[in-house]
């Protein structure tokens, strides 16, 4: 088995962290005479069959949202008549487009890899809300799988249930003897997900894409029994905005899980420091005037007679997450005061969070990607003025001086860290790296296991593979190589699934996170693939950041 990056080689750990990231391919459909089929309600599915796993794609889990149902609530399906072919993916849900700029100077390995994190899906609808299902094709009679659900990342923005293949995850559990079960599920994006406003919170319809994420795991909590899964023991897993909706679902109808999870697995996020619905309201009001909706008496009933083409030319003209304003993101997740009745940082600090086992880590250059698309700030004051106007535009001046004085331009402490003065794009890109990677990264992951790990089992990782990756170091989702590669990470995973602990017979031994032992998992390349060390880089500068997202949230 490859177990770190160095063994994968840099080609083939690029190729598999940009065909998880967002890039839609087709299954291989096997054309054997084995075709499983399961039986839900009064209709069939029929999947197919490779090798020892078989799948089940394109499942619809809740009513397409579309016309009427378009920016409501997902509607649960009704019962499932006659015979459903389930042998390819559901439409991906409709996306943003993303667009980017970067450094002239840019190593052709980093431009390469944007190039394919920004290769359009082919196949993307409104009627999107499907899931799909990885399982052994054996399972002895009587047998309840634990169940792993997957939920993409892509900045809420773009990203797809079919850019991931779960026989990875499955084969390896197997291997293991370990066996387990793998879904991915789409959810709405962009406008169509994350409409905020007043109109918004009145009608009760915000944070639709993880209503959607909630109606999934209802489904799962029906029908996964069918496939031999067992509904007790679902663990919810992510990376970047996936591993964001695991932690907002953690504290989402105050951390009333609904007993939908039993275990949290997060890469790249945490629960994000998002605000209040009304932080949302510019971007509602543009979209109404776009629409011809403006003079409506009910303008959110108005958005949803227009074409969805005239959304979604809206939404793709906002800044995306690899546009200038980077992790400042315009569709987003926010507090409704109902599904989320706090903020999430404010949920987290009174406790208001499911409790379950949870592990979340991170890249440890998470900043590096987002900061490439702001190459025309140079200056100091650039910098104070983007940071200020981006992301805490209501701090002061006093506030602003302090923390950039603790993210100085000194290249040897930016990101890519540990790098000395290298990988220097710009003369303030490894300090807005730097910068960005603890606000929406690392500081949230430290402050969820500050304030829980003590009252819930809890584990934390920090990847520094791929660290000699031109310009980019350790990037956000190099660790995903580590995972579809597979990977040692892989293990650790099966492992949490099954026993809700990342520690098996066969892996080296990952410390419970506790508020005084604060054990860091910290994977790297070369013969030496794992270690020990305690969570304390850059103790006071992510301190104070977290300060001032308590006080602002985004």
């Amino acid at each position: 088995m490859l177990a770190f990056i160095s063994s994968i080689g840099l080609a083939v750990a690029v190729a598999v962290i940009a065909r998880y990231f967002y890039i839609f391919t087709e299954p291989t459909i096997s054309r054997g005479d084995q075709q499983p089929r399961v039986q839900l309600d009064q209709g069939t599915f029929v999947g197919t069959r490779n090798e020892n796993i078989d799948k089940f794609l394109g499942i619809p889990y809740a009513k397409p949202p579309v016309g009427d149902l378009r920016f409501r609530l997902p509607v649960a399906n009704e019962p499932y008549k006659g015979t459903h072919n389930a042998s390819t993916f559901g439409s991906s849900c409709l996306q943003q487009a993303i667009s980017f700029s970067s450094p002239a100077n840019l190593a052709p390995e980093a431009i390469e890899l944007l190039k394919s994190f920004s290769v359009p899906l082919p196949k993307s609808d409104e009627d999107c809300l499907t899931l799909n299902i990885w399982k052994p094709s054996e399972v002895p009679e009587g047998t309840r799988l634990p169940v792993v659900v997957w939920i993409h990342g892509g900045g809420f923005e773009v990203g797809s249930a079919a850019s991931t293949d779960g026989s990875v995850i499955v084969k390896r559990s197997l291997e293991m003897d370990n066996p387990i079960m793998y879904i991915s599920i789409n959810y709405r994006l962009s406008a169509f997900g994350f409409l905020a406003g007043t109109e918004v919170k009145n009608a009760g319809v915000a944070n639709l894409g993880l209503q959607d994420q909630r109606e999934a795991l209802r489904w799962v909590q029906r029908y996964i029994s069918a496939f031999n899964g067992d509904p007790s023991k679902v663990t919810i897993w992510g990376q970047s905005a996936g591993a964001w909706s695991v932690g907002l679902q953690m504290v989402a109808n105050a951390g009333d899980n609904e007993g939908l999870f039993r275990g949290a697995f997060m890469h790249s996020g945490s629960p994000v420091p998002y605000g209040d619905i009304s932080h949302g309201q510019k971007y509602y009001d543009e979209l109404v005037v776009e629409a011809g909706c403006a003079n409506a008496s009910d303008s959110l009933q108005c958005l949803r007679g227009v074409s969805s083409s005239v959304i979604k030319t809206m939404m793709d003209a906002t800044p995306s997450l690899l546009s200038k304003e980077a992790l400042s993101i315009v569709w987003m997740p926010r507090s409704d005061g109902t599904f989320f009745v706090d903020p999430p940082f404010q949920a987290v600090l009174k406790g208001a969070v499911a409790n379950v086992p949870f592990v979340s880590g991170e890249c440890d250059d998470e900043g590096t990607l987002f900061m490439l698309a702001q190459s025309d700030i140079i200056t100091d004051n650039e910098v104070q003025e983007f940071v200020s106007s981006n992301y805490f535009p209501n701090a002061s001046a006093d506030e602003m001086n302090r923390l950039l004085t603790m993210y100085p331009q000194d290249l040897s402490q930016g990101s890519p860290f540990a790098t000395g003065n290298r990988n220097a794009l710009t003369p303030q890109s490894k300090r807005l790296a730097a910068l960005q990677g603890d606000l929406l990264y690392t500081a949230p992951r430290r402050f969820l296991l500050q304030q829980r790990s003590e009252k819930q089992p809890a584990w934390s990782f920090s990847s520094r593979r791929m660290k000699s990756f031109p310009d980019l170091g350790s990037f956000h989702a190099h660790d995903m190589a580590n995972v579809y590669g597979p990977g040692d990470l892989t293990d650790y995973l099966v492992n949490f699934v099954n026993y809700l602990d990342p520690n098996g017979p066969d892996s080296a031994d990952w410390p419970q996170y506790t508020p005084s032992g604060r054990v860091l998992m910290t994977f790297l390349d070369g013969p030496a693939p794992r270690k020990l060390e305690r969570d304390d880089f850059r103790e006071d500068s992510i301190g104070y950041v977290t300060s001032l997202l308590l006080k602002y949230a985004l």
